[in-house]
């Protein structure tokens, strides 16, 4: 049987605009994402909707521009948050009152950088962002592989720090093991959509319009980490009716992490079927007999995980597996040693 007859859109997922901290326009980030090929940006600038309020929120060419803000209180707890109409005011609210705010509100999100614990080697940076209610029941998803705070936390040297700008995929391998486990931990017992965020800022100094110094620009960092879409029906140039389905897929878990910069993945499929139905990505079902499928583009090796633990695995360009026990069932598919597609789960209950 095929998988589900979805659209895959490549997205990239918490970047910051000259609305807050970050040094380019939310034109300049579209840009970028042209550049790259990039479907769809998600923007989460700190605790405003300002590129909403200035009608930013369009497609810009082929390329369709999502507000969201990243709900930013000091030091911990930071939430990136979608669908909503006002900005969340956080003040006193602790990660359990940001989870109520959202949900009051009509949004959802996914908990930014969650498991950080700060630099080993230059603490003066702090302790780290993370966040403080993991085992929240509102937690609904969160930031499985951040690609500035994990690669950053890596780094133990000055030179390492500058080997990481110079090539920043040579720290690209795989998400943090913690994060992969507590992941695991979560989806066990309930569905935890997994994203992949860039934290983007574009690190520099806005001078008469331009950043004539930068590390790490929107459109350098746009090949690398990706959270990747899959909707129902392609694009229809409405750009209200495209926002309402990205944000859907987003929220049902429909979305695979891919590393697009070692080989492009759309195409990557996870899904499970039995007697005529199929269940993607994100879904959750009990009872039956289920055969969990994936199949990629190239081929890879691959892993099928059920809670965390290795339960079949095949070089090529597929794999199946008869389930025998519950559990949430994802792939990892790797390339030259390296994570280069990592799904949600499909989640098989007793």
């Amino acid at each position: 049987m095929a998988a589900p007859p979805l659209h895959d859109l490549a997205c990239v997922v918490h970047l910051h605009s000259t609305h807050s901290d970050g040094t380019g326009t939310v034109a300049e980030i579209a840009a970028a994402a042209q550049a790259n090929r990039i479907d769809v940006v998600l923007l989460t600038d700190h605790d405003t909707l300002a590129a909403r309020d200035a009608g930013e929120e369009r497609r810009y060419g082929d390329v369709l521009v999502v507000v969201g803000e990243e709900v930013s209180p000091v030091g911990e707890n930071h939430f990136l948050a979608f669908g909503l109409d006002e900005p969340i005011d956080h003040e006193g609210l602790d990660a359990a009152g940001i989870l109520a705010a959202v949900e009051r509100a009509g949004g959802f999100g996914f908990a930014a950088h969650p498991f950080s614990k700060g630099s080993e080697r230059f603490t003066k940076y702090g302790d780290g962002m993370p966040w403080r209610a993991i085992d929240s029941e509102g937690l609904a998803g969160l930031e499985v592989w951040s690609f500035l705070t994990d690669s950053f936390e890596r780094v133990g040297s000055v030179r390492e720090g500058i080997g990481f700008v110079a090539r920043p995929a040579r720290m690209l391998d795989a998400p943090p093991a913690r994060n992969l486990a507590e992941w695991d931990r979560l989806c066990a017992t309930r569905r935890v959509v997994g994203i992949g965020g860039l934290d983007a800022h574009q690190v520099g100094r806005r001078i008469a319009g331009r950043v004539p110094l930068r590390l790490m620009s929107y459109e350098r960092s746009f090949r690398y980490l990706r959270t990747h879409v899959l909707v129902e029906t392609p694009p229809s140039g409405d750009a209200e009716a495209d926002r309402r389905q990205v944000l859907y897929a987003l929220r049902e878990g429909r979305c695979y992490l891919a590393v697009d910069h070692l080989a492009p993945t759309r195409g990557f499929s996870v899904w499970a079927e039995s007697r005529g139905a199929t269940l993607p990505m994100g879904a959750e079902e009990s009872g039956g007999a289920w055969t969990v499928r994936a199949r990629v583009p190239r081929p890879a090796e691959l892993r099928l995980l059920r809670d965390g633990a290795e339960v079949a695995s095949a070089r090529g360009l597929s794999l199946e597996h008869r389930a025998e026990r519950p559990g949430a069932y994802r792939v990892e598919a790797r390339l030259r040693g390296r994570i280069w597609a990592l799904s949600n789960p499909v989640y098989l209950r007793a």
